[in-house]
């Protein structure tokens, strides 16, 4: 018999390298072969039942509303979930048979706290439906069991990361306890807590059996009159242009026969990217190969909680009287070259690579070191480059779905994922916020860049199990898309943070240059490591969920805007031009405001889905006509407007308007600048003191008033002045042709030198914006969020009879009163917050925290989040007025004030120039 410790004592023999630092380039591509005789711990997988070569299960309809590809977690719960919600003629195709990709050998475990409201949304649906609504329906049991979960926290860090989720928790009703180690041994005796800061005990939570429950799911949707054909591979994906070259899908090919649809749905895991190949579709994941083991029978360890320890990167499953040891390491093998004939397939496991889990699992449980290893488990699975599900519609081609890249995850997953898909798929959109799963929220240049792809994929597996900080970047993929003015603020000490591709400035270090450098997979794969590089040395420095430690760097660059003037480079920003024939009556239905009143006005407001849910925010201004097409001035006939929008979501924005052009058929086009033009902002009392020496128009109030713009001279060139401040002060937009940044902004900064400029960049923004009371798509402001209940109704023109996209749904929601509403919230302790906080309201949870900074101004913390009324009525500002306020950070409560107007300018009299 093999012991973990005899495995440990081989492993030092052979002197084996440290992780990431494995012998021969293996890591890149698997040279190990398909051992199928490996085992998976569970009494019955559904491997018996594979039919390799007999045909299809049944025969083929001639057409269906919707096409299911991959019989696997995804593909079983989106299409129980179709039919559940009563689409008809739904068929689901599986190659071989259910579950035999990846679902098969999964873990299966499900941990109801994630650092995100919508997850444990997601994980509490997955949970219902496994639990209670299967057996409910159908009478089987899917093999559930709520063994509960146990995080491990080795530092106050972990344990404050931990205290985080336990009050996030309180507001959904999760239970959740922080335990000492005392009380940690108590529940699990077998622990080691000599070396534990605290644990977080979930009783709730549990485990999933992958056979029980997609055969439990088929049955279901079957009964409600879908169709499961197994044995039938997908070959091709007919996809045919409209009539205004929209391409659709048509049809789904396979060698017994071509079923006609409009929809398609991949949910086939690691070949999800052949998939989409054949449709014409990009799938940005990689597969790698991911294990655990199974060891034999130990007493005593019946009936324990599941463990994560998350510093030791392992996990330990409790399979039956016996565990399961698994995690993530930071040297996977990457299995470049995809089986299309690979059902239930094992690979042998690599002990190089897999060693890092065995030390951190036997020091955890100790009797693991004289405990046999029954069995080893190392199976295919996708991943992706923030370690996020793809899914939504794909914008290359409509009809085509995306269920796929679960990253490990697809278990627990995915009951929530699968009906948010379902919904997605009748509605044209997912009832909660799935931006951050949206296939759409990468950017269209990066979804195809295999370097991209590879690295991130790489570096968010191996942070998997890191604590989540609120400031940390990305060190993969770095520098894909630079502004003109990248290497000019750079030596300026420009700190900068990564957003979809975009280098964007975070704040200025005034030790200088920190450069970010190409990527050293942490030193794997026999990459050099790069040792002390500034830049990483000053991310390490921000991991703290205290104020970080560059505190007050950002507070001089508030500071100096709120008192004088500050410059910050924007030119992220997605930059589009909405032009044609019918491009006004385009603009009335997509914007929640007119913006159709006369060109020279810039208009703030909102894209809305018919749900009236905030699809985006941005601003607007109508342009005249060019002379000839350029960046600045385009040529066009009809009508033509400027859109201005945030770049890390620039993308989501293209294709929520293209999507509405192509639906309602309009004689117009979106055309993208982004990268034509750059955006430098001036912001501050002295900003038109400044300005006024370097363009050449006349910036006074009745000149130039607020929310106008115009085509003015700046440093000789030409440029788009805009009035607008989105930190609450005096300034104007130049938006720049990209060959004229530099001079441009070095003329600023020559002419403001003597008035104390400085620059400022994006961490200044979000503290500035959220003092002055903006809003942050995504963060305040999201697709499940309205302009009534986000305190944006002044965006609407509901006053007017012109139709608009969403606004149906508000005029219910104002008439019936809305139900939830975002409340500012102020807190007089020093104390940081950065959201997921719960809301206290008289003593019963109401909400929870969406964004949080500290205002330098008012010398406070200030939080934003929506809170409800406990009773189930509308929440009204009187509602809001007389409650007293408590926000949990962490398990400690602290007393806050609400306030229904910005507790900074109420008036709004700065960006007016009145100070």
């Amino acid at each position: 018999m093999s012991y973990l410790s005899n495995v440990v004592r081989r492993a030092a023999s052979r002197q084996m390298p440290a992780p990431g630092r494995n012998i021969r380039l293996r890591c890149f591509s698997s040279g190990l072969g398909q051992t199928t005789e490996k085992s998976v711990p569970y009494h019955k997988t559904l491997k018996e039942e594979s039919s390799q070569g007999k045909g299809p299960t049944r025969p083929l309809p001639k057409s269906a509303n919707v096409v299911v590809v991959g019989g696997g977690s995804l593909g079983c719960q989106t299409i129980y979930h179709l039919a559940r919600m009563g689409v008809s003629d739904v068929v689901l195709l599986e190659r071989d048979c259910l579950t035999s990709g990846t679902t098969w050998h999964t873990a299966g475990l499900l941990w109801q706290l994630r650092p995100s409201d919508v997850e444990v949304e997601l994980l509490a649906h997955t949970r219902n439906v496994v639990s209670k609504d299967l057996e409910e329906e159908t009478g089987l049991h899917t093999g559930w069991i709520q063994n509960g979960g146990l995080f491990i926290a080795s530092n106050k860090q972990r344990l404050d990361e931990y205290k985080r989720l336990m009050s996030l928790g309180k507001v959904y009703g999760i239970e959740s306890y922080v335990l000492s180690p005392a009380e940690t041994k108590d529940l699990y005796p077998h622990m080691n807590v000599d070396d534990l800061y605290g644990t977080l005990y979930v009783p709730k939570d549990g485990t999933m059996d992958p056979a029980g429950t997609c055969t439990t799911l088929s049955r279901a949707a079957t009964a409600r009159g879908a169709s499961v054909i197994e044995n039938c591979p997908v070959t091709g994906i007919q996809v045919k242009a409209d009539d205004l070259g929209v391409q659709r899908v048509a049809a789904v090919e396979t060698n017994y026969g071509t079923i006609q649809t409009p929809c398609v749905v991949n949910c086939a895991g690691v070949w999800a990217r052949a998939l989409g190949q054949m449709a014409g579709v990009n799938v940005p994941l990689v597969a790698m190969h991911h294990a655990y083991v199974v060891t034999e029978r130990i007493e005593g360890i019946q009936n324990m909680p599941n463990v994560r320890d998350h510093d030791a990167s392992v996990y330990l499953r409790l399979q039956g009287d016996a565990l399961s040891v698994g995690g993530y390491e930071s040297n996977p093998i990457f299995w470049e070259e995809v089986s299309e004939k690979f059902a239930f397939g094992l690979f042998d496991l690599d002990w190089d690579v897999f060693m890092q889990h065995i030390e951190g699992a036997i020091n955890r449980v100790p009797v693991l070191e004289k405990t046999g290893i029954k069995s080893t488990v190392c199976g295919p699975e996708s991943f992706t480059a923030d370690h996020k599900p793809l899914m939504g519609e794909a914008p290359e081609v409509r009809g085509f779905f995306l269920g796929c890249g679960f990253n490990s995850a697809g278990m627990m997953l995915g009951g929530g994922c699968g009906k948010e898909l379902a919904h997605w798929i009748i509605h044209g959109r997912p009832e909660k916020d799935m931006y951050g799963y949206d296939i759409r929220r990468f950017h269209r240049s990066l979804t195809a860049n295999n370097r991209w792809i590879r690295e991130r994929s790489h570096e968010s597996y191996a942070k998997n199990y890191s604590v989540v900080f609120p400031y940390d970047e990305p060190l993969a993929g770095r520098n894909m898309r630079r502004d003109p003015l990248h290497e000019e603020l750079l030596q300026q000490g420009c700190v900068y943070q990564e957003r979809h591709g975009w280098e964007r400035p975070g704040w200025f270090n005034p030790r200088g240059a920190a450069p970010v450098l190409d990527y050293d997979y942490y030193g794997a794969y026999n990459q050099k490591p790069h040792g002390s590089c500034l830049y990483n040395q000053l991310l390490g420095d921000e991991y703290t969920f205290d104020f970080p430690p560059h505190h007050d760097i950002i507070k001089n660059e508030c500071l100096t805007c709120r008192n004088t003037l500050a410059v910050f480079d924007m030119s992220y920003f997605g930059k589009f031009y909405l032009v044609g024939p019918e491009a006004r009556k385009a603009a009335d239905w997509l914007f929640t405001a007119d913006v159709s009143k006369s060109p020279g006005l810039t208009v703030y407001t909102c894209m809305l889905n018919k749900h009236g849910g905030v699809e985006s925010d941005l601003t607007v201004s109508q342009i005249s006509p060019g002379t000839r097409f350029s960046s600045l001035t385009p040529a066009f006939e009809g009508d033509g407007y400027y859109l201005a929008v945030g770049g890390a979501v620039a993308q989501h924005n293209w294709s929520h308007i293209t999507t509405v052009l192509q639906d309602m058929r309009l004689q117009c086009k979106l055309v993208d600048c982004s990268e034509e033009l750059g955006m430098i902002s001036i912001q501050g009392p002295a900003s038109r003191m400044v300005l006024q020496e370097v363009l050449d128009a006349d910036l006074s109030n009745e000149a130039f008033p607020f929310s106008s713009h115009k085509l003015v001279k700046a440093a000789g060139c030409m440029v788009r002045a805009m009035r607008l401040s989105f930190v609450g002060e005096m300034g104007w937009e130049l938006h720049v042709p990209k060959q004229d940044c530099v001079r441009v902004y070095q003329a600023v900064m020559k002419a403001g030198a003597g008035h104390g400029i400085t620059n400022a960049g994006y961490r200044a923004i979000d503290s500035l914006s959220i003092e002055k009371g903006y809003r942050h798509w995504h963060a305040d402001l999201r697709p499940d969020d309205t302009p009534l209940e986000a305190g944006l109704a002044f965006t609407c023109k509901l006053k007017s009879s012109i139709p608009f996209l969403g606004r149906e749904a508000l005029e219910t929601q104002k008439a019936t009163g809305v139900l939830r509403r975002l409340v500012c919230f102020t807190i007089d302790e020093k104390v940081p917050m950065f959201g997921l906080e719960a809301i206290w309201r008289n003593g019963k949870v109401v909400g929870h925290i969406r964004r949080a900074d500290f205002g330098f101004a008012i010398n406070k913390t200030i939080a934003y989040g929506y809170i409800r009324n406990p009773d189930g009525g509308p929440v009204s500002l009187e509602f809001v007025k007389s409650g007293e306020y408590m926000l949990e950070r962490m398990g400690a409560s602290y007393p806050a004030t609400a306030h229904t107007k910005s507790p900074f300018d109420p008036e709004n009299k700065r960006v007016k120039g009145i100070y």
